[in-house]
């Protein structure tokens, strides 16, 4: 969702050139958008102090000549790299005590910019009453050779075509979609000769075996055996993608891939993937979204009676459209 910033940016000023400083688990999302120009290591985990080792890192970063700064997290600690570079101009928004942080702050207008990827392209303007145009969408920039490089690695090819499944969520099982529904969908699809290969983390590992159990075999369980940046060139050869509101929601939607997001607790209000070949899946139900990472009523109804069958009529729709 920072994609339409930086390219925002280079429309305001086509000369700049943008490093990001990013976490080496998010590299791989960078290096495949082409306003970027060079990525930086950010060594800071979630929760971590390192007060001091922030500090000099910021002053290393004040050093590389750069005339803007935006920071993107909303903590103090961000916002202390920020300042210890002594870069001029320091942009972002209010949060956790930074005003003598970051001298160019800004108070968001939630209400103006209910949108996560815009409150983000807001900030490549003066002010936020210079964002007027909707931001654009994400695209990323696949290489032939990293691509084939990650098929070879994986034993996989494409001489069927492929539908892919992120059956993961991190916030919790009110965002994940049930095994069995997956597995309908993956002995439908496999019926139409039709390869299913699973995406996820380690951690979706056994939901994905329970999907493969189910449907009798029919999938290929890459969860846990890519890293990210071949699960991007590999998500790239999907026909389909059916995924859960999660990371790889937005790579999908990044990548451009015809897909359906699958939303129980949570809502496409806030968060929804930035393409216009994605159908968004959701029963609107009252007690939905809650945002929680379980049930509160104990039954999850959003997703579990999200039928397979609507989802793959909402596909074949959405299919039929591009």
């Amino acid at each position: 969702m920072t994609q339409p910033l930086l390219r925002r940016l280079h429309e305001l000023h086509p000369h700049c050139a943008i490093d990001i400083f990013a976490p080496k688990w998010s590299q791989a999302v960078y290096r495949r958008m082409p306003e970027v120009a060079d990525i930086l290591d950010n060594p800071f985990g979630h929760g971590a102090l390192r007060l001091k080792q922030r500090w000099r890192i910021g002053r290393e970063l004040g050093k590389r000549g750069y005339t803007q700064v935006i920071v993107l997290p909303g903590s103090l600690k961000s916002a202390l790299i920020a300042f210890a570079s002594g870069i001029k101009k320091r942009t972002g928004y209010v949060g956790e005590s930074r005003y003598f942080l970051l001298n160019d702050i800004r108070k968001l207008d939630k209400v103006a910019l209910p949108l996560m990827v815009d409150r983000y392209t807001a900030l490549a303007h003066s002010e936020q009453a210079g964002f007027q145009t909707p931001s654009s969408q994400p695209r990323f920039t696949i290489q032939a050779a990293s691509q084939a490089a990650a098929l070879n690695k994986h034993a996989l090819n494409t001489d069927l075509p492929v539908i892919a499944f992120c059956p993961g969520a991190e916030y919790g099982v009110a965002k994940r979609w049930p095994t069995a529904h997956f597995a309908v969908l993956a002995r439908h699809y496999a019926a139409q000769g039709k390869q299913i290969w699973l995406f996820g983390s380690q951690k979706d590992f056994d939901i994905a075996e329970e999907i493969q159990k189910q449907s009798g075999n029919v999938c290929i369980n890459l969860c846990g055996k890519t890293d990210l940046s071949e699960a991007i060139d590999l998500l790239a050869c999907a026909e389909t993608v059916f995924c859960n509101d999660s990371g790889l929601m937005h790579i999908a939607a990044a990548l451009g891939k015809n897909m359906v997001a699958l939303y129980g607790s949570s809502s496409p209000d806030h968060t929804p993937p930035l393409s216009e070949h994605a159908a968004i899946a959701s029963l609107h139900l009252k007690c939905s979204p809650c945002f929680k990472r379980e049930c509160p009523l104990g039954h999850t109804d959003c997703l579990n009676k999200l039928l397979p069958e609507q989802v793959i009529r909402l596909a074949e729709r959405n299919t039929s459209l591009i």
